[in-house]
């Protein structure tokens, strides 16, 4: 363990962070959290059920499992999946699929039933008439009807106790007039005679796809079977997507409230209905490695109603005393589906019931609760898979690990489960607070999407026409509200947290919560520029261990892209193409210079914590493998520079030598190699020979319109628009353009980001944030982060490309924090790019490299107290736009007073020094910085 990680292990699981380093107790003045102000910062909440995965639902987390809450009233969703849940081998990047939906039907009514087909129709493949009854309304009943009427029928052992009154029908996927338009509805309890209990004409198809609609009559008899006979409307088929029989609500749910708390990830519902206060608690839980949901109300006997678990990969689900469950084989290629991969993992997921009053009872693949005070339904889920290329990828069967985790939560009570859960999570979560402003009352009162809505001043309309009417509180040009910059901050931190822990895999491109078995570029490791993205902000916003998920799977598939590498190029090392999955088969072209991007990522972790170990055995036996296929596969030009072979700029451009992509990242591996190297005083003839072909690479280009050139032919063109900023990987994430060390290349950069505009997809306006900011032009960072939140999130606040890329959230957070906080080049620079609309505020708990945990408070654009923890013993180098004293322990301590800003002074880990502007005792004055 770091001595940065012992320190956060010593003060983990509080809100407000208490420094208790070196034997000193000390807390600071920023360290007293406005529990209102983080109750506004901490919260995204609803007054209405989500009806779309992608745009309202809401995620939980527990790094490995995960979940998204739809928060119906009569019928709750909950969409869940596991990191491992893959199609894919050692040569196909395959796909993150789809795993499984928890349906809570809440409405009393008429559930257990056998659902047939008399009639007899011939189903589309896949489409049979169980798919009425799955309780998804993505999937539905299909068939050519010959001409002749539909009929579905559902029969029950005995007569429900309850006369049927209402039943809802819900519209499917596509051609509206293949929907239910005439029909008639009849009970019986012998098969023979029939009573008609509704009949319907409608003169037009549905509304909308997927829409319940309720049909509601007059009925006092109890019949054991049911039959709908539908006349087709269409010329050739009918479809429908789900047929529910129900009681009629009395009336509306009020009062309702859907919310996250990313302060302690924690979701909660609530409502009235018919006079019952009616709660939801759903939590993930890491300890446990679990998703908890609790059902309670204020009165008892308040719920009645089914549970089902629907498999995504169409197996069966199985019901017995209190528990469903399914299993299977991922098997079917990506595009293929008849054709298998060499790699096929199982994979299996269990629901347990627990309740308090009232029955259960088990049959027909789902469990019926009737009359019960409270539910709590404990679910889990893995596959077999191991992230150990040596060991083949796979481990026993996920069956008695499942098992054995609800058998232990199941023994516990749901308060403890829970606490237990907050504890861990605020462990990691309560680490950083930030304050940027005062959001305006009126904001503070609408629903998250209104405040959204607010914050864009106009009427919002997203890609796929979708349009969102104005708040009741109209903001001329959009409302100040820095209470929502901050909360897609921590936002950020809160999906990091939930999707990428120790032992688990990295975040991909939907973090874990994909629901499609086709997901958007496979929902996979996308490496020219996305899986680097998700990781940038993770060491600055003091989730250090959420980046452990990353090393740890490349350092698994390494082996496999080297041999990959061999067979294409001949040569030693390792490279990679742009898609890659969770087996180190890849698809897509080859971009030589991913591999240094993802390294870079792996070297900036070591330089924010130092951590000799992870250096020696992760970091640096990678890098210099990929030093050895650079110094393989660089061409000598006539004029003795070194460049890369033909290549594309990613997504962008010709084939052609020396691109700046790669030239930028093989500067940035090298420096970091020969760093590595010097850190740990090994191998010491190999540093000295890529210290020489550092030397000779060929360096950034300025064009002959003053742009950073992105090939090494001047053709770049000032109109083109393009999403990617390839050739200006110098500025960030690497450190080889700065505007204070290269003020012409930093220029030449500006050139370059003014040509290509602000317009830019969700993860590339979040790019260029960062690229601003490491620029120095703090307000049009603003400028974008500002934009970027008018233009590139859904009301659930998920970032979209589109569709929905969790890249664009954490491309945002890190760009935030670079407006803070930058440590990229040799020192910590406080306020590197504050804008004017952030004038007054602080932040306490941000990390800088070198092991350092930082807080800052400012007024008026000013600087006015920071507090500085040193994880070595070192040297700080400080930047700060004004003279600055700093002291440890209420003494002054002597410092160095450098040109430009720069304070230097020596610290001892695990001490605390105040930093404030003002006179300070000076060693020695006016040196040149160098």
């Amino acid at each position: 363990m770091t001595m940065m990680q012992s320190m956060k292990a010593a003060m983990s699981g509080r809100v407000v962070l208490m420094a208790i380093l070196g034997g000193c107790v000390a807390m600071s003045s920023l360290a007293i959290a406005n529990d209102t102000k983080q109750g506004t910062t901490h919260m995204l909440w609803y007054d209405e059920p989500a009806t779309n995965w992608e745009k309202e639902a809401l995620p939980i987390g527990n790094g490995r499992l995960g979940a998204m809450v739809f928060g119906g009233v009569d019928r709750e969703h909950i969409q869940f999946n596991a990191d491992s849940v893959w199609i894919g081998d050692e040569d196909d990047t395959g796909s993150y699929q789809a795993f499984g939906d928890l349906y809570i039907e809440l409405v009393p009514g008429l559930s257990g039933g056998r659902v047939s087909n008399p009639s007899e129709h011939k189903s589309s493949k896949g489409e049979s008439v169980a798919r009425t009854a799955d309780a998804d309304p993505k999937t539905k009943w299909c068939m050519e009807h010959d001409g002749r009427a539909v009929v579905w029928q559902i029969t029950y052992g005995s007569a429900p106790a309850d006369p049927l009154r209402s039943y809802t029908l819900t519209s499917a996927n596509d051609v509206p007039n293949r929907d239910p338009r005439a029909w008639k509805l009849e009970g019986s309890n012998d098969g023979a005679a029939w009573t008609l209990l509704d009949e319907r004409r409608l003169d037009r198809p549905f509304p909308k796809r997927h829409m319940k609609r309720l049909f509601a009559f007059q009925n006092d008899k109890r019949f054991s079977t049911y039959r709908f006979t539908f006349q087709p409307h269409d010329s050739s088929h009918f479809q429908v997507a789900e047929i529910t029989l129900v009681d009629a609500p009395d009336d509306a749910p009020s009062s309702y409230r859907r919310e996250l708390d990313i302060g302690r990830s924690l979701q909660t519902i609530t409502y009235e209905k018919e006079g019952t206060e009616y709660k939801r608690e759903y939590f993930a839980s890491h300890p446990a490695d679990i998703l908890v949901f609790r059902l309670s109300a204020d009165k008892k006997g308040a719920y009645t109603g089914t549970i089902l678990m629907k498999d995504a990969h169409l197996g069966e689900t199985k019901a017995a005393n209190n528990k469903l469950m399914f299993s299977g084989t991922l098997s079917g290629k990506y595009g293929r589906p008849q054709e298998n991969y060499a790699i096929q993992l199982q994979y299996e997921a269990q629901a347990l019931v627990l309740n308090e009053g009232g029955s259960l009872s088990a049959g027909n693949g789902r469990i019926t609760f009737k009359d019960c005070d409270e539910l709590v339904i404990i679910l889990g889920g893995d596959t077999d898979y191991l992230n150990r290329h040596d060991k083949g990828w796979k481990q026993d069967h996920p069956n008695k690990r499942i098992t054995g985790r609800l058998a232990k939560a199941g023994k516990r009570s749901f308060h403890d489960l829970l606490e237990e859960h907050i504890e861990d999570y605020q462990a990691l979560f309560g680490r950083v607070t930030l304050d940027l402003g005062e959001t305006p009352a009126d904001t503070l009162r609408l629903t998250t999407a209104e405040r959204l809505d607010a914050y864009r001043g106009t009427e919002a309309t997203f890609p796929d026409g979708t349009k969102y009417e104005q708040p009741p509180v109209a903001f001329e040009g959009g409302a100040r509200d820095p209470g929502i910059e901050e909360l897609l901050f921590q936002y950020a931190r809160y999906l990091m947290i939930s999707s990428s822990r120790p032992g688990c895999l990295p975040a991909n491109l939907q973090g874990l919560w994909n629901q499609s078995n086709r997901p958007p570029w496979r929902s996979d490791y996308h490496s020219d520029v996305n899986i680097q993205m998700n990781y940038w902000f993770v060491d600055a916003a003091n989730l250090s261990e959420c980046f452990t998920p990353l090393s740890e799977w490349l350092w698994s598939v390494v082996p496999v892209k080297r041999k990959a590498t061999k067979k294409a190029f001949g040569v030693r090392g390792w490279a990679h193409r742009a898609e890659n999955g969770i087996f180190g088969g890849a698809s897509f072209k080859w971009y030589l210079g991913d591999g240094a991007w993802i390294m870079q990522n792996l070297w900036d972790h070591y330089t924010f914590t130092r951590d000799r170990k992870y250096l020696e055995t992760r970091a640096y036996p990678l890098l210099k493998n990929l030093c050895e296929f650079w110094e393989d596969t660089l061409l000598e030009w006539p004029d003795g520079k070194l460049v890369s072979p033909k290549s594309q700029s990613p997504e962008h451009g010709p084939e052609a030598e020396g691109n700046s992509y790669e030239q930028q990242l093989v500067h940035n591996l090298f420096s970091n190699y020969i760093e590595a190297s010097e850190a740990l005083g090994k191998d010491e003839p190999f540093r000295e020979k890529v210290k020489s072909m550092r030397s000779r690479l060929l360096g950034p280009q300025i064009g002959k319109w003053g742009q950073l050139q992105e090939w090494a032919e001047d053709r770049d063109d000032p109109k083109d628009k393009h999403r990617h900023l390839s050739h200006l990987i110098a500025v960030h994430p690497g450190r080889q353009i700065s505007p204070r060390i290269t003020p012409e290349l930093a220029e030449a950069a500006k050139v370059s980001m003014n040509a290509r505009g602000d317009g830019a997809t969700g993860w590339s306006k979040a790019w260029k944030i960062n690229i601003w900011a490491r620029l120095h032009d703090a307000n049009r960072a603003y400028k974008l982060l500002n934009e970027q939140i008018k233009g590139n999130y859904y009301p659930n606040l998920f970032g979209f490309h589109p569709p929905f890329q969790i890249d664009g959230n954490f491309g945002y957070a890190s760009g935030l924090g670079e407006m803070l906080l930058q440590s990229h080049m040799g020192e910590i620079h406080l306020l590197p790019a504050l804008p004017d609309a952030w004038a007054t505020g602080s932040v306490k708990g941000l990390c800088a490299r070198g092991g350092y945990e930082v807080d800052m408070a400012w007024q008026d654009g000013k600087l006015t107290q920071a507090t500085v923890r040193a994880g070595n013993d070192t040297t700080c180098r400080l930047r700060t736009s004004a003279p600055v004293s700093v002291e440890c322990r209420g003494k002054k301590i002597e410092v160095e007073r450098l040109k430009a800003g720069l304070t230097v002074f020596p610290v001892a880990s695990g001490r605390e020094y105040e930093v404030r502007p003002g006179r300070a005792t000076i060693a020695m004055v006016e040196q040149t910085s160098k």
